[in-house]
């Protein structure tokens, strides 16, 4: 393999990418390649979503239809659904799902199969780099041994690099590009290739000794983030048994220039990777005959949040309404996992509103960015459920309007002085000085 002439043709933009996974991570970084001038060739199995894109068509809230279309009709970026139009790409880049299963095992399903058509197109000199979200050693030892069942042979065939998505979607603070890039390769050469390649769109490159350091780096990041998620949801529970509000100590508490980073607490975590990434590492810490107490205790607390959520509803309707929650008629305001986003990946709403209908309430729910709920691995008799048309006259029909998603583009006075009991996750109602009688906190 001729390192130095890839490095070049990668610095000349004269390669041609293909994007494996058109989703929250795919579409954005196929995105950003085909607009810094390379040639782009993005594949999903959804033949849907591949035509839509090539009519120039957005599915994803942030990403505008213009954004598509100038770089189909510029010919730089080809969403195609047939994988054999990828053999003769350069470089190949892995963003695929890795879920979780009902056991909190991880699920490489998704990137198993991908690799096992790799391997029955995988070329000589070709860069093959994994996105996906997974544990230490998954690229070395899952994703590399398929891969050589092409008969050739990581480092003296091929190149092959872990490099971890860091999106944040709807993200207004952050660009794609903005967000450094952390990139481990397989050998010197492998890397050298994956660094230079994505320094054409990244601000900043952050080369680490290691796949299997890259791929920690990612779980370390999201295993931060659910710890303290599940430490001021768990403080929630207490202060707020002692008559203290959370939201009020954790905004004194910031003003401390030092020691103290504030989290907020919710509903429930929700999108593809806080509820998931942990458990790759527990799962793997098993294995080696370890016990990841902190991971498995803020998985604990997070995934309970939602029946804590209903408890308070449930205790709200008959604190302020003398109502039981059996056929209460009931609003959820946001089903996507946050504010402003279109994606309903773990999303908590799903949770409450499943259990509030096994309580026999009868549950509608708005949002505006999610008109109908998608097929989801877990919640599959939701598919297809439709948000109502918003209406504030209607929302004295509702018993109770609870607040999950806490999006912009809702007119939070009028709801509170229209809704008989507001149940408020997100704090929407405290940060706007909102403090009528019928809102509570849960």
């Amino acid at each position: 393999m001729n390192t130095k002439a890839f490095l070049d043709s990668i610095n000349d933009k004269h390669v041609t990418l293909s994007i494996i996974g058109l989703g929250y991570v795919g579409l954005p970084l196929a995105l950003n390649f085909s607009e810094s001038g390379f040639s782009v060739l993005g594949f999903d199995t959804d033949k849907k979503k591949v035509e839509q894109l090539i009519n120039g068509q957005s599915y994803i809230n942030y990403i505008p239809d213009q954004k598509i279309s100038k770089a189909v009709s510029a010919g730089l970026f080809k969403p195609v659904s047939n994988f054999g139009e990828l053999k003769n790409t350069n470089i190949i880049i892995i963003c695929v799902p890795t879920p979780i299963n009902k056991n909190r095992e991880p699920d490489l399903g998704f990137v198993r199969s991908t690799a096992e058509e790799i391997a029955s197109i995988l070329r000589s000199g070709q860069l093959i780099i994994l996105e996906s979200t997974t544990y230490p050693g998954c690229t070395e030892t899952i994703l590399k041994p398929i891969l050589e069942t092409s008969g050739l042979t990581s480092r003296i065939d091929f190149y092959l690099s872990y490099s971890p998505e860091r999106v944040d979607p709807g993200n207004r603070d952050f660009k794609n590009e903005d967000i450094p890039k952390v990139v481990g390769g397989d050998g010197e050469d492998a890397l050298k290739l994956a660094t230079n390649l994505y320094g054409q769109i990244f601000n900043q490159i952050v080369p680490v000794s290691s796949m299997d350091a890259a791929e920690a780096t990612k779980l370390a990041e999201n295993i931060f983030r659910s710890v303290n998620i599940a430490l001021v949801n768990e403080l929630k529970i207490i202060f707020s048994k002692m008559g203290v509000d959370v939201w009020e100590v954790i905004e004194a508490a910031k003003t401390k220039p030092f020691g103290f980073m504030p989290f907020y607490p919710g509903p429930g975590l929700g999108g593809h990777c806080i509820p998931v990434d942990p458990f790759y590492l527990s799962w793997r810490a098993k294995e080696l005959g370890e016990v990841s107490e902190f991971i498995e205790l803020s998985g604990k607390i997070n995934t309970g949040m939602p029946e804590r959520v209903v408890s308070a509803l449930v205790q709200g309707l008959e604190n302020k309404l003398n109502k039981r929650v059996y056929e209460s008629k009931i609003l959820i305001l946001g089903v996507a996992y946050k504010k402003n986003v279109d994606d309903t990946r773990e999303s908590p709403s799903f949770v409450i509103i499943k259990s509030l209908e096994k309580k026999g309430a009868v549950v509608d729910y708005f949002d505006e960015y999610v008109p109908a709920i998608p097929k989801t691995r877990d919640h599959s008799d939701l598919e297809g459920k439709k948000s109502i048309s918003w209406d504030l006259d209607s929302l004295s029909t509702y018993d109770a309007v609870l607040i999950c998603a806490d999006h912009d583009n809702l007119p939070y006075r009028d709801i509170a002085n229209n809704a008989k009991l507001v149940v408020d996750t997100r704090n929407v109602m405290g940060r706007l000085e909102i403090n009528t009688s019928n809102v509570i906190k849960a």
